[in-house]
């Protein structure tokens, strides 16, 4: 095979630019939420789809996905058809959550202390000036942000995305791996369903935290 699956960008090796979708056989859209304040929930989608754009520069990349609501399980069949009714998700109006990035990000993994070190000794001529150390970035995490749609609502999220390397698999195609997090307000999409509980607190946390994980494929 002569075409090449990867290339190097600022000392990491990156999946070639193109198109490239969610593997539907190596992907976990996750979440996590909080019951009786004291205990996580974890469910997931098992429906959803994801198309990203590698470019040439990939900071100018871009993601679009789309998760079917109905597909929601937490392991419990009460619970779920719970959620997917009008007291949450309301599946039968919204059959699907939506996201779109905006933009990305390379994020810095530099210690504040030196941080403000070189900027102390770059404003007040400190002693050591020109010696301190590079700002440090770790190559594989990225911060992208987008709007995430539910319920109609749409806001704007931050995911914090772990590249997790790019290569061909034993098939011949071009893969690339990641796993991403982001935490959000159920309430800021209308999702405002409780039970205040009578030692305080409410029966469902208001904070989610987001799980993804997964590889995509190169598309020909």
């Amino acid at each position: 095979m002569t075409d090449v699956a990867t290339r190097t960008w600022d000392g990491m090796t990156i999946p070639v630019a193109g198109t490239y979708r969610l593997d539907q056989a190596h992907k976990r859209i996750g979440f996590l939420a909080r019951h009786m304040m004291v205990s996580p929930v974890r469910g997931e989608f098992s429906e959803a789809t994801a198309e990203i754009s590698v470019a040439e520069d990939p900071l100018l990349s871009g993601v679009t996905a789309t998760i079917q609501t109905a597909s929601i399980t937490t392991g419990s069949e009460d619970r779920d058809t719970h959620l997917k009714s009008a007291d949450f998700l309301d599946v039968e109006h919204y059959p699907t959550l939506e996201y779109r990035s905006t933009g990305i990000q390379w994020k810095s993994t530099e210690d504040p202390i030196f941080y403000w070190a070189r900027l102390r000794n770059h404003r007040f001529g400190g002693r050591g000036r020109g010696h301190n150390p590079p700002p440090q970035t770790d190559p594989g995490r990225f911060v992208l942000s987008g709007e995430l749609t539910v319920k109609g609502i749409t806001r704007a999220v931050d995911l914090q995305v772990n590249f997790g390397g790019a290569r061909r698999d034993p098939y011949g195609q071009s893969i690339f791996g990641f796993s991403a997090s982001a935490e959000i307000n159920r309430e800021d999409y209308g999702l405002l369903w409780n039970v205040a509980l009578e030692s305080g607190g409410v029966l469902v946390g208001r904070t989610v935290q987001i799980e993804i994980a997964g590889e995509a494929i190169h598309q020909t």
